[in-house]
């Protein structure tokens, strides 16, 4: 059963919370907007439910520094680079993008990268952000010291999931995001799944020598190691773990930030985030229409079931944001009442 939350309340109840740890107001805001992004698009594994699981856990454990502000260590113009200073990762991440935004504005193109950092959240709402002032955004996102899956013919975990997103406006319609893991899922959709005692399908986790893994549980035990994109070598696993150093080139290595091959303690700690944006009508005429055209193109292509129209990365999540902002999140009950337990004036509207 779920509880169906107006959008503003999980905004504000989470800021509060984020204010409460000495977050500053304007920094909270952000930060609740970057969470709560998971759950008003259906993206939940990377929501709300991560906030006493994830993100107070950096507060308690001193990982993550409330008040800290981003420190800008070289700035040529066009591109920068910042020290976040274990700040709260949903906010600088987002800071990033809108500086780099503003660059892009002056010179056609502008990248942020940031070291220091802390978990950003959905890179897709990010790279998003660029797409509302009508550019195109990436964010590169490393996983910092974090090492759980290890090459394709390897043993020794190397690097994390380095997630990589990319939005660019599509007209009237949602923008286009594509926000993926470079393994085959986030840790997070497998935790979700030993949570509620479902089993996993062939093709997310292997053991050591190779066979197929269905035991959500066995990730956390060290039983079973996450797989990248493509899955084995026989079927393209070389494409994932190469996203996955490009990746840890665009985000670890240009910032200076904590690279997994050569850390001694595998913790999400001093990650780094690459935000790249590009202003396209800076340099050309048109770029708006064209690429309301290409994607207006591509979501009315013939699709094999009439049923089921042809979509592209970021529409369903746009379609399901916009019901839920005037009708409600669904959140899951057991999760409300963890939300109520640490935010006891929240109150279900529906």
């Amino acid at each position: 059963m779920t509880v169906l939350v107006p959008y503003p309340t999980l905004l504000d109840t989470v800021t509060g919370v984020f204010r409460a740890r000495g977050v500053p107001p304007d920094r909270a805001a952000v930060a609740a907007e970057a969470l709560c992004h998971g759950d008003l698009t259906g993206l939940s594994t990377h929501g709300l439910v991560n906030l006493t699981r994830l993100y107070l856990p950096l507060f308690d454990s001193g990982r993550t520094e409330p008040a800290a502000d981003m420190a800008v260590v070289a700035d040529l113009g066009a591109s920068v680079l910042a020290d976040a200073r274990r700040a709260l990762g949903l906010w600088s991440a987002s800071q990033a993008v809108e500086l780099a935004s503003a660059r892009a504005a002056r010179y056609g193109i502008g990248m942020v990268t940031l070291r220091g950092a802390t978990h950003i959240g959905c890179a897709g709402y990010h790279a998003a952000r660029a797409a509302a002032h009508g550019m195109v955004g990436l964010i590169a996102s490393s996983c910092g010291g974090q090492r759980i899956a290890p090459a394709p013919d390897g043993r020794e975990p190397l690097l994390g999931t380095n997630p990589l997103a990319l939005a660019c406006p599509a007209g009237d319609r949602p923008p286009f995001v594509l926000d993926m893991t470079t393994t085959v899922v986030p840790t997070s959709r497998v935790r979700a799944a030993a949570r509620a005692g479902e089993p996993i399908p062939p093709g997310w986790l292997a053991a050591d020598d190779g066979t197929p893994v269905t035991d959500p549980a066995a990730f956390d035990r060290g039983d079973g190691r996450l797989l990248w994109l493509g899955g084995t070598p026989e079927t393209g696993a070389y494409k994932g773990f190469g996203l996955g150093l490009l990746v840890e080139v665009l985000a670890a290595l240009v910032p200076g930030a904590a690279t997994g091959p050569l850390s001694s303690v595998s913790r999400d700690d001093d990650i780094g985030v690459t935000a790249l944006v590009f202003a396209p009508s800076a340099l050309r005429p048109g770029f708006w229409e064209d690429a309301a055209a290409m994607f207006g193109a591509v979501a009315g292509a013939k699709p094999v079931d009439p049923r089921k129209p042809v979509s592209y990365p970021g529409w369903h999540e746009g379609e399901r944001a916009r019901w839920r902002r005037v009708h409600g999140v669904p959140v899951p009950d057991e999760l409300y009442e963890e939300l109520r337990s640490i935010a006891p004036a929240l109150r279900a509207a529906g």
